[in-house]
């Protein structure tokens, strides 16, 4: 389905707001926002998934009790300091800073949830982040949604945003969303930090399955560097501000189908960035038995640290492709499979029937030169098929991660 894109990314929706300060969390002292506010005027159905790591960060300890209560009004982000491994205090000081949010909004406590992101092991610093949420509230506004995505990045070299209107069968409703990821970044989690909004009504109990769902061939198909983060959380607030419901089963198709577009293009655009990345990497597992197998083959090709390597040099080394299905666990015929290298440049055959082909150096050369690279791997065993996102491995990510904390 087309989507008709509009500005303001997570702030699009009706009855949303944002701000964003600098607070001073990080050690270099670069004046870029640092911390984010996220409202809702309204009263909100919310669904959410949390990092499968089990040293999470304080405030997903906290994120998923507050859940249920389903009372979430607002979201706190700040970026430079992940409060992860901070133990007890690392709780206690999460919980000043959302009820002095909470405090100064009127609302709840259980209707403020907090997010963060950066170095594992230091204590959050408070008096500055009190004092910053202090500065936050007054500045909400809509037309800050571009400003909160700004300020939730750490190595992100860009703000990821997307906005659309869907049409339903009761009239218009917006989707927004914001996220932030480029190492740090790997399957079988939940997801980076990510905030979707909509202004449709609609229950939780049909949001989180519908989100779930969207996120294991999103998110959860995405892979920068191998790690699971400590703090990865993504939540999916909507507001019914727009009053057009989600009840007929040809609505809730649509809608589910907006949230599947949305998620991808927002796992695409992580991937797209992973630390250092020059290339975004889109694996193709075609025609395996099971959905299990395709998923498994993709994130594998997708992960593999010789493929991601062999990308940055610009080498169709595709061997290092069928290594990767080889032990990624899948059940496979290997003996009518074949493998395709493709950009905006071509498109080139390097393997078939599950042999290798002699084929052109120069022109695989000259399609691993585009930003953009899709790896089709075609397996003639089954019906079922996955996409996963990745990127290269290049000098620079050693470098970003080599004084992370200095």
């Amino acid at each position: 389905m087309a989507y008709k894109n509009v500005e303001g990314g997570v702030t699009a929706p009706k009855g949303f707001k944002a701000s964003a300060v600098y607070a001073g969390i990080k050690s270099k002292k670069s004046e870029k926002p640092d911390m984010a506010l996220l409202l809702s005027e309204t009263a909100t159905s919310c669904a959410a998934v949390f990092t499968t790591n089990k040293f999470c960060a304080a405030p997903v300890i906290i994120g998923r009790e507050k859940l249920k209560a389903a009372k979430l009004r607002a979201i706190i982000v700040n970026s430079g300091c992940a409060n992860a491994a901070t133990g007890k205090e690392g709780i206690a000081n999460a919980d000043k800073i959302q009820n002095e949010a909470a405090k100064l909004l009127g609302l709840e406590p259980d209707e403020v949830i907090m997010s963060s992101t950066g170095t594992i092991g230091v204590q959050l610093p408070v008096e500055k982040m009190l004092e910053g949420v202090k500065k936050l509230v007054p500045l909400l506004d809509k037309k800050n949604g571009h400003d909160a995505a700004y300020a939730i990045m750490t190595t992100d070299t860009v703000s990821k945003e997307m906005s659309f209107e869907l049409e339903l069968s009761g009239g218009t409703v917006t989707m927004g969303a914001m996220c932030k990821g480029a190492g740090m970044i790997h399957p079988n989690m939940a997801t980076m930090l990510a905030y979707f909004t909509t202004d449709a009504v609609i229950s939780a109990d049909v949001l989180q399955p519908m989100l779930k769902d969207a996120v294991d061939k999103s998110f959860n198909m995405t892979t920068v560097d191998g790690d699971t983060s400590t703090n990865d959380s993504l939540f999916l607030i909507a507001n019914g501000a727009s009053g057009v419901k989600v009840e007929t089963e040809a609505d809730k198709k649509a809608f589910k189908e907006a949230l599947d577009y949305i998620c991808i293009g927002m796992a695409r655009k992580i991937a797209a960035d992973g630390e250092g990345a020059s290339h975004l990497m889109i694996v193709e597992a075609q025609n395996l038995r099971t959905l299990k197998d395709a998923r498994l083959v993709a994130k594998a090709i997708a992960g593999s640290n010789l493929f991601k390597a062999a990308l940055f040099g610009q080498d169709a080394n595709w061997g290092r492709i069928i290594g990767a299905a080889g032990y990624s666990g899948a059940d496979f015929d290997t003996e009518h499979l074949d493998c395709y290298l493709e950009s905006c440049a071509g498109k080139i055959q390097v393997m078939k029937e599950g042999a290798g082909l002699v084929f052109d150096e120069d022109k695989a050369a000259t399609i691993l030169k585009e930003k953009d690279i899709t790896v089709i791997v075609d397996f003639h065993d089954g019906k079922e098929c996955a996409t996963a996102y990745g990127c290269d491995l290049t000098y620079d990510y050693v470098k970003i991660n080599g004084d992370y904390r200095s």
